[in-house]
């Protein structure tokens, strides 16, 4: 079965930044946009991977998917939820 495609509102990459401030970023971003939109995060594996889908749960958003890159990086997609 097919992953269902997602329509993507904005997209960062924060594969050059360090834990925490890779969830700082991700929250940063998820805050400019409108609920319901849908944010696509590129991120390391390690500490990004591991912190920053849980730190957005905890925050109140939906992690839609997480996969995995052909280069080692993820691709995570977050869903917002409102304020």
């Amino acid at each position: 079965m097919a992953e269902p495609e997602f329509k993507i509102d904005d997209f960062i990459d924060i594969t050059d930044v360090k834990c925490p401030t890779t969830f700082v970023k991700a929250k940063v971003a998820l805050e400019e946009l409108e609920d319901g939109q849908i944010l696509s995060v590129r991120l390391n594996d390690g500490e990004p991977v591991q912190n920053v889908p849980r730190s957005i749960k905890e925050e109140g958003h939906k992690v839609l998917r997480l996969t995995e890159n052909q280069d080692g990086t993820f691709t995570l997609i977050v869903k917002k939820v409102g304020d």
